[in-house]
């Protein structure tokens, strides 16, 4: 007797630790946090963020597969945005099986031969509708980042390869059609070294509402808030320490809460962006969400506009990523 009950803790002892194990692996904490109090060192202009989201909602007609001269229209507009700010756009242009021609564009900060940090965000909308926060939001997030980067000059050991994406949206949407699968292929052909990839998807969604947030596995209700008022760092199970990185420096400059996922691809939402190509690709990447469907009414639908969207949380949002960015 006295034998079975030792295997018996024993047991239970080792299925504790395991689980302990797995919680501690899905959340990421990452331990103290040196908060950045002097925002001047983070100028993130909302007014910019509001002006660009009001531009691409406002491209007639809109901006999705069927409609070229909506795509076209998205990319002079990051041209422009681009060079704007002082860089120099380029275009990878690429085909789809029907002939179509699409673009995706990209602005290159600092030495092209050193390691890479990509920073990405696609630039199309589902169907007949203006996608404010899917994804004009993350657009204007990366535009502003890409600004504060050429505007305050960090010194770096990576090169930033800022690129908006056509084609995350159906129908290629989880194709090799996608713009982002282009760009990872493009890279892994190329043996570019990349350092890692961040991607930008809906940031501008937020809710104080109790329960208006819902999670893709019930028991992650004792883990998470069920308030919508939280931005959302994602990666893959085994690539804990990208997820961590991106999550502390956001943390550091970012009044909104930060929590992090790293969890399997088969969990309904992790894989859900243009960052999924990248893992394909053999790279490390990870996205920045306010969660997407989780939490808004409005995802891919004709109400997802501009007056829905919570821009001094997105400043946050954004002052957070800017960190992460040019500190990874």
């Amino acid at each position: 007797m006295k034998i079975a009950f030792i295997i018996v803790a024993v047991v239970l002892a080792l299925l504790l630790m395991i689980f302990s194990w797995a919680i501690y692996r899905l959340t990421n904490p990452v331990g103290y946090i040196k908060k950045i109090t002097d925002k001047n060192t983070l100028p993130v202009q909302q007014a910019r963020l509001f002006a660009d989201v009001k531009d691409l909602t406002s491209i007639r007609p809109h901006r999705h597969s069927g409609n070229p001269e909506g795509m076209q229209k998205a990319v002079t507009f990051l041209e422009d945005r681009f060079k704007e700010a002082g860089y120099t756009p380029i275009l990878q242009t690429f085909q789809t099986p029907d002939k179509q021609s699409y673009q995706n564009v990209s602005a290159f900060y600092g030495d092209t031969t050193l390691p890479r940090l990509v920073v990405g965000a696609h630039y199309d909308v589902c169907g007949e509708q203006e996608g404010a926060d899917d994804n004009a939001t993350a657009v204007a997030g990366m535009l502003e980042i890409a600004r504060l980067v050429q505007t305050q000059k960090p010194a770096l050991a990576y090169c930033i390869e800022f690129v908006g994406y056509a084609n995350e949206e159906p129908p290629y949407f989880r194709t090799v059609h996608m713009g982002s699968a282009i760009h990872a292929q493009s890279l892994k052909a190329g043996k570019v070294n990349v350092k890692g990839m961040i991607c930008l998807e809906m940031l501008g969604y937020f809710s104080d509402a109790p329960n208006s947030q819902l999670l893709p596995v019930p028991f992650l209700t004792y883990l998470y808030s069920s308030t919508a008022n939280f931005i959302a760092v994602v990666g893959k199970w085994e690539q804990t320490e990208i997820v961590s990185r991106v999550k502390k420096r956001m943390m550091e400059a970012c009044e909104v809460p930060v929590f992090s996922i790293n969890s399997p691809n088969f969990v309904t939402g992790i894989d859900f962006s243009d960052h999924r190509n990248y893992w394909f690709a053999g790279f490390e990447a990870v996205m920045i969400t306010d969660t997407s469907f989780f939490r808004n009414p409005n995802y891919h639908r004709a109400t997802d506009t501009i007056e829905t969207i919570d821009f001094v949380r997105m400043t946050e949002v954004v002052r957070g990523a800017y960190w992460a960015v040019v500190n990874f």
